[in-house]
């Protein structure tokens, strides 16, 4: 999902005196630290699963840090069914209006500080009537030397809640294949033991064999010379 950030305005290159803001016309695209116009992409995940936690990503980041700048953050939310938006949250405080958040709201953003640049929320136990589309509004106050510009940034996004994570096809497939390859490996490597340990048996029984036959004949030829000395004298 990609929306613009927090508009910081490319500021100038010299000294803006007190009563003359603005002294042009600027566009209202935000700007990294050498004034170049950026946007920000943020992906959100927009499926929860019931009777989990669920985060509500929002972010919005200043490009100049040097720039002192006071944030907050306010969430509302819109039922599949409704037309209209619903204040549920601000800051670290919950304001609920709607009782199906009771209780059931945190803050997972910045902390310690008023230059707020994550403004997310955490919700406890989701529940198929958490289904529908929230608003993320970043309000920015940014603190200049001469003056103050406000700058405020909104966020949308649908949720749908599931009853729990399916596996897919391809990943139990891909499981089980895995299995019986290590299975077939092992089995593989067994017959390759079994079939290593006779042949060797079967060598070493004929090599027995042979040198049973070679100290037979060794034998029998020293027995034949001596019985040739002994006719001979």
């Amino acid at each position: 999902m990609r929306y613009w950030e927090t508009p910081e305005r490319c500021p100038e290159s010299r000294v803006h005196k007190r009563g003359r803001w603005p002294p042009r016309a600027h566009t209202s695209k935000p700007c990294d630290s050498q004034g170049k116009q950026l946007f920000l992409t943020v992906d959100s995940n927009t499926e929860a699963v019931a009777d989990e936690g669920f985060k509500l990503g929002c972010i919005s980041c200043k490009r100049r840090g040097e720039v002192k700048a006071t944030a907050f953050v306010k969430w509302s939310f819109k039922a599949s069914d409704e037309n209209k938006f619903l204040f549920i949250y601000q800051n670290g405080r919950a304001d609920i209006i709607d009782s199906r958040f009771s209780d059931r709201l945190h803050w997972n953003g910045s902390k310690k500080t008023d230059d707020l640049q994550d403004g997310s929320i955490l919700i406890l136990n989701v529940t198929f009537n958490d289904s529908g589309t929230y608003m993320c509004t970043f309000n920015r106050t940014l603190k200049y030397l001469n003056y103050e510009f406000q700058t405020s940034n909104i966020k949308t996004f649908n949720m749908k809640v599931v009853p729990r994570l399916t596996r897919g096809l391809a990943s139990i497939l891909s499981e089980v294949m895995m299995y019986v390859s290590i299975i077939g490996l092992q089995v593989w490597l067994v017959i390759e033991m079994i079939y290593c340990y006779r042949k060797i048996s079967a060598a070493g029984e004929e090599a027995l064999r042979e040198s049973a036959a070679e100290y037979l004949a060794i034998a029998s030829e020293s027995k034949d010379h001596c019985a040739g000395v002994q006719v001979a004298e």
